[in-house]
């Protein structure tokens, strides 16, 4: 654990003022430093975007302030907590001056170190209840800054929102009842590429960040002279910005002073609560931040009261990952969409002398009176901006985006459309591979746009296909059946397959080696104390306890596995309304190992050989992003598949040996690619499942076979690799029949 101040002696940190670009993120800090009460900032980038560099060049602004002597939880002398575990301190206490410290949280961090816990030892050895603070205390009236937040246990994270947002943390636990003052600086940073925050745990930050890295060369050119300026000489390189660093602490503590008395008008309240409703955020807590960041906005910008243009700034930064409904939407704001919310809101509220805003009958009516008023459209790389298409030219939308799309109503776009089970592109060698297309019932006289496009020119000889998911995107937000992995695991941080684990339920006593009063599981160690209190002289009530007794309760919860999805996309599985349902189905399960913090991969395999498409990452949304362009058509390499998962997993058990592998395998059991020259595809197929089982892993075969024809290819597949055996409907609890069916009819009607 580190605990790291910013004390004026130690060593130079670059300033906050040399930072190059990033507008938004500076100001976003700004205005949490300003007033706390804001709720942190969750900053989202790249690698190398400067971010934690922003963070701890904040800390040396913020100005230091005096504690109570000997206070373990830096008590103002001026204002003691009345409820401090050290106090209760008289008024006017000696104090001294402490610089704002910042506190690292590490990713490995345990709940005792966060909130602090009982200390076990003086508990036994000197019978008296004894509190250690955690990482909350040490972080009052500073900076609680934790890198790679997205990685942090979830657990731990609504700890610590939840005394970000009330200022004190209450511990109960292990017979301690403590509360304490615990107001500070919350910053959190991630690489959406490393996986999501669920959004629960977004919408607890008040305001949320995207940084990118500047593509303008003259601005890389700055980054990178001005870092190896503070490498070459850090303290010449600080000097030089002292002036700068001067200043802004010092409008810092002016709009610190300030910010009380900022006034919010009714009028100002309304256009917040508008936009709010406009934009459909769930709660209050969007209309509560960008109150109070506005207010801080105002404050640091010298203001008596907030405008609308405090709001629109902190409507840029409080909305964004709050308009996120499913794990597989991206957090994003238009910035022309907020100036839209809020010239309509102008108009619900009238003119400016308006004595009751309430007598506008027409909300939707025409624009505002001032048709100049600035546009504040933001600059910086956080402002809602639309990913680059330009990469994807030709490939299909991506599936589940935005779940008020248009669900599918422009031709093309529909992935069950009736009439659509005809031939699909599989390359003429396939000996007949694709042949079950035909078999599948069609309606006659549709004659929408095929579903599938053709994919650019590849090394196959343009047999690819490109799947687009169309209106199985729907399909990933219905409830999946659970799979995991039997047995009992190492405990990596999940909610799939159960587990040893630090938290959960006590199942057992273990031997001795309990070091914290959360691992000590008390009728035991009583049991294992008590023959011996004779012969250690009791005379009086209590029991004499040894080291040796503690015994250490084993608890039982649950982990994340590694989910790979090993999918056949070859000819006969290339029908457009069956690798809809396929793709649908993938969905749910990707949408399921988000939820129970899994990691994912996708093999695919078509043609002649099988295609690492997603590295294990715990990014599901990623994932999803690859399973869109999805390329079938082609012959049935099913063993090659086969044995490329297996070399996957074994490259991925070397690097995390604790977490383990659940392979679900959708295919319909065909074959038409031996592993080896004149080899029998089929046989060769089910010994490649052999070697999976051998290995002790877990497979979940989903038979996608379809048709009135079926061949029952799956089960002795699923049977060789010792796994279970699911078809595609009973893959949801809302069918993919019942999918289509209800598809089908929309249209029909």
């Amino acid at each position: 654990m580190s605990t790291s101040t910013a004390p004026a002696a130690g060593p130079p940190r670059f300033p906050f003022s040399a930072v190059v670009g990033h507008d938004d993120l500076r100001l976003a800090l700004l205005l949490n430093a300003v007033h706390p009460g804001v709720g942190g900032v969750l900053v989202r980038g790249e690698k190398g975007t400067a971010k934690s560099t922003a963070v701890r060049a904040l800390a040396a602004l913020l100005p230091s302030h005096a504690v109570v002597e000997a206070c373990r939880f830096g008590c103002d002398p001026a204002a003691p907590d009345p409820s401090c575990p050290d106090g209760p301190h008289p008024a006017g206490a000696a104090g001294g001056p402490r610089p704002a410290r910042l506190v690292e949280l590490p990713v490995g961090a345990t709940e005792d170190r966060l909130v602090g816990s009982l200390d076990l030892e003086k508990a036994l050895s000197e019978g008296r209840r004894a509190y250690q603070p955690g990482l909350l205390a040490d972080a009052h009236r500073g900076v609680l800054y934790v890198d790679e937040v997205n990685l942090l246990h979830d657990h731990l994270v609504d700890l610590l929102l939840d005394a970000a947002a009330m200022g004190r943390a209450h511990v109960e636990r292990d017979g301690v009842s403590v509360s304490h003052a615990a107001r500070f600086l919350l910053v959190g940073t991630m690489n959406p590429e490393e996986g999501e925050l669920r959004p629960q745990l977004l919408d607890r930050f008040g305001l949320t960040v995207e940084v990118r890295a500047s593509r303008d060369v003259d601005t890389r050119v700055e980054v990178t002279r001005r870092r190896m300026a503070f490498e070459d000489d850090p303290a010449g390189f600080v000097a030089r910005f002292a002036p700068d660093e001067t200043a802004t602490a010092a409008r810092l503590r002016a709009a610190q002073a300030h910010v009380s008395a900022v006034a919010v008008s009714d009028r100002e309240l309304r256009r917040i609560a508008f936009v709010c409703a406009r934009f459909d955020v769930d709660g209050m807590r969007a209309d509560l931040v960008i109150t109070r960041a506005a207010a801080a906005h105002a404050a640091w910008e010298g203001r008596d009261a907030v405008t609308a243009d405090d709001v629109r700034v902190a409507a840029r930064l409080a909305l964004p990952h709050r308009r996120r409904r499913d794990p597989f939407d991206e957090p994003g704001l238009d910035p022309a969409e907020l100036d839209r919310a809020l010239a309509d809101a102008e108009d619900h509220l009238g003119p400016e002398d308006d004595p009751d805003p309430d007598d506008d009958p027409d909300p939707g009516g025409p624009g505002p009176d001032d048709p100049a008023e600035p546009q504040d459209g933001p600059d910086g790389p956080d402002a809602g901006e639309e990913p680059d298409d330009a990469d994807r030219t030709g490939d299909p939308p991506p599936a589940g985006g935005d779940p008020r799309g248009d669900g599918g109503t422009g031709a093309g776009e529909g992935a069950e459309a009736p009439g659509s089970d005809s031939t699909d592109g599989g390359d003429g060698g396939d000996g007949g591979d694709g042949g079950d297309d035909a078999t599948d019932p069609a309606t006659p006289g549709d004659d929408r746009a095929p579903e599938t496009a053709e994919a650019p020119a590849g090394g196959d000889g343009g047999d690819g296909r490109a799947v687009v998911v169309g209106d199985a995107a729907r399909l990933h937000r219905a409830t999946v059946r659970k799979f995991t992995v039997p047995g009992l695991g190492a405990g990596a941080p999940g909610r799939r397959s159960r587990a040893r684990t630090d938290a959960g339920r006590v199942v057992r006593p273990s031997g001795a080696g309990a070091t914290r009063a959360a691992d000590l599981h008390l009728p035991a160690t009583v049991l294992a104390a008590a023959p011996h209190q004779a012969g250690r002289g009791r005379r009086g009530p209590g029991l004499l306890v040894h080291r040796d007794d503690l015994r250490r309760a084993e608890r039982e919860g649950r982990e994340g596995n590694l989910v790979l999805f090993v999918v056949d996309a070859s000819g006969s599985m290339a029908a457009r309304r069956r690798m809809t349902a396929v793709s649908g189905a993938v969905l749910g399960l990707l949408r399921d190992a988000y939820q129970r913090r899994d990691k994912v991969g996708l093999v695919t395999f078509r043609a002649r050989e099988a295609e690492l498409a997603l590295p294990p990452t715990s990014s599901v949304p990623t994932a999803q992003q690859r399973l869109s362009r999805l390329r079938t058509g082609g012959r049935t390499p099913l063993a090659g598949g086969l044995l490329k998962a297996r070399a996957v997993l074994d490259a991925e058990r070397r690097r995390d040996p604790r977490r383990r592998p659940l392979v679900v395998l959708l295919t319909d059991g065909r074959a038409t690619v031996a592993a080896r020259d004149g080899g029998d595809p089929v046989a060769d197929s089910r010994r490649a499942a052999g070697l999976l089982a051998a290995d002790g892993v877990h497979t979940v075969v989903v038979d996608c076979e379809a048709g009135h024809v079926r061949l029952g290819l799956a089960a002795p597949l699923a049977a060789a690799a010792g796994g279970e055996l699911v078809t595609l409907d009973e893959l949801t609890a809302d069918s993919v029949g019942d999918l289509v069916r209800e598809t089908r009819s929309a249209r029909a009607a």
